[in-house]
Order: C-alpha cells, then structure tokens, then sequence
C-alpha cells in the first residue's frame, strides 16, 4: 500500500456524475460565492476588541477579510501550492504529473499541504499576536485557533466544488469578489468621512469637489478611475491574442479544427503566486522583526521601513509626484524585477506540473486522432511544433502579465493595482468558461448577453 493511499482519507468533493448544465453550474457558483462572503462577515468568537487590521492591501489578494473566519483567506492554501511547485521544480517531489496517475498523486498531496499550512499558519498567527486573543487563556487562544482553520478547512472545499460543480475556479472567484467589493466601494460609496468631511467613493467626491468650486483636487481621483478602466480594456484586448495551430483528422476527409494557444497562456496563475509571495515575505518580516530577527527588514507598526519587505512595497504615481522620485528607487527597481521574474519562473513551473507543455499537449493531440496538415502523423513532430509557441508563450506571457500587474499597480487606486488585473483577467476567464459552456437550458436573458442568439 503507497504512502499517498493513506491521504485518500483526506475530506473530497466527489466530481458530478454527469455533465452539468449551465443552470446548474451557475447555481452552485452563486452559492458557493455566497458562503465566501457569509464567512467574511462572521466575527471571530473570542478576539481582542482592540484588535487593529493588519495588511490591509496585501488581504485584498489573498481573498481574506481580517477578523473573520477567513483572516487569512486563501494565502495557506496558495502557499502550499507555491512550496509544492518549487519543490517538483527542484526535483525533491519525483511525480510524473503527465500521467493521470502522477496528477492524482499531486492532488492528494497537494491536498495534505494545504491542510498543513492551513494549521500551521493560522496556529502561528494567534501565537504570534497578529490576531490576538481578548484574554491570553490557553482556552481562549485554542478556540480562536480552531475558528481560523475551520474557516480555512471550509474555504478549500468551497474552491474544491466550484472546480468541480460551477464555474472555474473558487480561489479565483475569492479574489475577484473580494476585489470587486473594494472596487465598487471606493468608486461608489455614498459615505462621507466624519475626519474629512469629503464622500469615501472616488465618483461622489469628483462630483463634490467640482460643486465646491475645487477641481484642481479631481486629478488623483480621475487617475485612478481612468487608470482602472485602462487596465480593464487592456488586459481584455491581451486576453483575446492567440495562435490558431491548424489540425485535421487523417481518416475523415474535410474534418478541420484550429488549436488556440493563447498569448497568457498560463492565465493568471503566475501572478497569483507572485503576488502571493510578496505578501508571505511581508507578513514573515513582520514576525521576524517582532521576534528579534530582522531577516526581511525593519518594522514601524505596521509598515516595512528598510530591507526586502519595504523594498517590495511598490508606490503609486500620486507617492512618486508628492513625496519625490529618488525617495523610492529601491522600491522602483526590486518590485518589478521581482514581479515579472516571479511570474515567469512560477509560468514554467506551472506548465509542466500543470500538463501544458508542449509534450502533453502533443500526446492529447496525438491520442484524439488529429495532426497538422503537412506534417507526417507523429508525436515528436507534433511536440516540436507546439513547442515553437508553447515555450516563447509561457515566458513572454508571464512577463507581460507581470509588467501589466506593475503598471496598474502604479497608476490604479481603485483597488491595488494588481488585484484589478487579476480581477479582469479572472472575469475574462469566466466568461469564457461560461461562453463554452452548453446554454440550452440558460434563460433568454443569459443566451443574449453571451452571444448565444
């Protein structure tokens, strides 16, 4: 009996039995995004009253809402996929995750390590202080704990059935709903702030600067929303460029079929990771600096003031134009090396555990009967082409998604610049899931608004 048998234990959604419709996906999808925010707004039991929101900007990417259930939101579970990835990149983890046995195995084991970082992590941030208890009793301390990884536990299955019974993914979905939320809130809010006297959403306060006679105030405002819109149709233009690899099948005559390979053909997985890692080391630098041992740079509160945690803190233009260019050359170097290198190293790993490369491809091509026209009906043949595309795309995408994260982070706030790049890019990716999807059973409504009539 192999050791990975003994994870099948392991809590499963069980994969529907048939191929579902698309009301049925769509009702899963709604339910499960519907858990997401019930969790986001159920207090955790036996809190500190004073408790102060840490990493406010860094919890919009992790789907997380500090104070709930969810503190933490979906960063063990990235987490553990990003230990796991270097760790089948560095050879430690020998799977064959071309086989569908190796992926199984990789699933099981993925599994196991999103569960032992669920209770790690949580575990250390209740020990640590950055969610602290109301009294330090070791019972008040245990059921804080169990709360977290209760709400962590839930989370992956929630991402587990909307994988398996909606729409893409639920980690995914958490990011785009939590951004989306932000978003909406800082365009639209009607409320004003009492220390202000000014409206909090970003449209309300145009228009009430311009009835105050006060339109030089406008400027920052106007940049991030038009910075915002920008990177929406920006990153929907790059999403729709691809390459149509044509294929025929041999035995039926006049049976033609283009093969799309797509400009981000790793999607947004690489930035996901990245941004996932730059929060990891900001929030490890934290600890270590509480716990005398300043690895990852120096602390004031909350904010990193020196070392790689500040230096991984990107300005926007309107902290540039303020406080001077040569304050934060640093930050202006380290932060998008980090950002387009992390995305393209994380796109090559990503590629190979995920079964996209050019070899994979080739055997799924292969086994469905079909080849290029013009080319001899083999496997190597077929792996050489796709790998005239697949290897250039992996990098070149990657790269490009994550100088596009850079730029919006510089000039959108909105939200954090690359939490609306992941949010359109996420949206973009749905729509097409759902595009694909069978819609004999979706209202007239719905049929419309994809194109479907």
């Amino acid at each position: 009996m192999s050791w990975t048998d003994y994870l099948k234990i392991l809590p499963e959604v069980k994969k529907p039995e048939k191929k579902l419709g698309f009301n049925e996906k769509l009702k899963w999808t709604v339910i499960v995004l519907f858990l997401y925010f019930l969790l986001s707004v159920i207090p955790l039991y036996g809190l500190d009253p004073n408790y102060v929101s840490q990493f406010e900007a860094l919890s919009v990417l992790l789907a997380a809402k500090l104070g709930s259930l969810i503190s933490l939101g979906i960063g063990p579970i990235v987490s553990g996929s990003i230990i796991l990835q270097l760790l089948s990149g560095a050879g430690v983890l020998n799977l064959d995750t071309q086989s569908k046995e190796g992926r199984e195995k990789y699933q099981l084991i993925q599994k196991a390590v999103s569960i032992g970082f669920i209770i790690f992590m949580n575990t250390m941030y209740v020990l640590s202080g950055a969610i602290p208890p109301a009294q330090g009793s070791i019972i008040n301390i245990l059921v804080l704990i169990l709360q977290l990884i209760f709400g962590g536990l839930l989370l992956m299955l929630f991402d587990e059935i909307c994988s398996k019974w909606g729409f893409g993914s639920g980690i995914s979905l958490f990011i785009a709903a939590g951004v989306s939320q932000q978003v909406f809130v800082t365009a639209l809010s009607p409320l004003i702030n009492d220390a202000t006297g000014y409206f909090v959403g970003y449209m309300p306060l145009i228009f009430q600067l311009l009835f105050e006679g006060q339109p030089a105030l406008i400027v920052w405002p106007l940049i991030s929303i038009i910075a915002t819109v920008g990177v929406f149709m920006l990153v929907v233009f790059a999403q729709s460029i691809k390459v149509n690899i044509p294929l025929t099948m041999g035995r039926v005559r006049g049976y033609n079929i283009k093969w799309p390979i797509k400009f981000f053909y790793t999607s947004n997985i690489p930035v996901i990771f990245t941004a996932s890692l730059i929060a990891m080391i900001q929030m490890a630098g934290m600890f270590l600096f509480n716990a005398g041992f300043p690895l990852l740079g120096t602390f004031a509160g909350q904010q990193p003031i020196s070392g790689l945690a500040y230096w991984l803190q990107f300005p926007s233009i309107q902290d540039l134009w303020v406080q001077g260019f040569f304050n934060f050359i640093p930050q202006l170097i380290v932060y998008p090396l980090f950002m387009i290198l992390g995305s393209i190293g994380f796109s090559l790993l990503w590629v190979q555990v995920g079964g996209q490369d050019p070899a994979s491809v080739a055997t799924q091509i292969y086994d469905s009967g079909l080849s290029i026209p013009g080319f001899r009906r083999d496997k190597r043949i077929l792996e050489r082409v796709l790998a005239r595309y697949i290897n250039p795309l992996t990098v070149l995408g990657a790269a490009t998604v994550g100088i596009l994260a850079v730029i919006a982070d510089l000039f959108s706030a909105l939200s954090r610049g690359t939490g609306i790049l992941l949010t359109v890019m996420i949206i973009y990716g749905i729509y097409e899931n759902i595009s694909r999807t069978g819609m004999d059973d979706a209202s007239p409504v719905v049929k419309k608004m994809f194109g479907a009539l």
